[in-house]
């Protein structure tokens, strides 16, 4: 299955959020640290979503990134099957679910490429766990740089400031858990986010 499969209606689906929310273009996008230009281009499917932004845009219009994938609820399957993850097209992260939706935390594989770091450093409640599958991963937790090799793992209160990327030249593949917790001030952001 290809990125474009997985992600198909994914535009329409952030547009449905934000205006259910009653946000505007740039109240949504200042509060996931975007450019209004850029969350357009997300909504006109010409651009898709890295992990971080996705996650973000999630927490900002109170769902999951399931949710905004177009994921149905129901019961959920507790087989959830493996398959290939193809490079997005904006950044090159990929990223398929790896838990079944509307539950107490989401689960990820993803795929994080070369060269791209996440510039934006998160902060929001809950936890999240990862752990990394093949490549190697840059954790900086707070004022900590950790380098997490195949089959190390890492479990944090993502109040903590966080940031990851790829450490290898051929990018770095892990499962990602995180908690779903809902606050104010669980879209935070700390320093000068870049305008994508």
């Amino acid at each position: 299955m290809t990125d474009d499969q997985e992600v198909a209606g994914l535009g329409a689906r952030l547009r449905e959020h934000r205006t259910a929310g009653r946000m505007t273009l740039e109240g949504a996008a200042a509060r996931v640290g975007l450019s209004p230009a850029y969350l357009s281009r997300l909504e006109t499917g010409r651009r898709q979503p890295s992990l971080p932004v996705l996650l973000g845009l999630a927490r900002a219009y109170g769902t999951s990134v399931s949710g905004l994938l177009g994921e149905q609820p129901g019961e959920p399957d507790p087989v959830v099957r493996g398959g290939v993850i193809g490079p997005g097209r904006a950044g090159g992260w990929g990223y398929r679910r790896a838990g079944a939706p509307g539950r107490a935390m989401q689960a990820l594989r993803v795929q994080v490429p070369p060269g791209v770091q996440d510039a934006v450093v998160r902060v929001h409640p809950g936890e999240e766990w990862l752990y990394v599958l093949r490549g190697r991963l840059r954790l900086t937790l707070g004022e900590s740089v950790h380098h997490l090799d195949e089959g190390d793992s890492a479990h944090f209160d993502s109040l903590t400031p966080h940031c990851i990327a790829a450490d290898t030249p051929d990018g770095v593949e892990l499962l990602f858990l995180h908690t779903l917790l809902q606050s104010p001030g669980g879209d935070l952001c700390l320093g000068d986010a870049p305008r994508i």
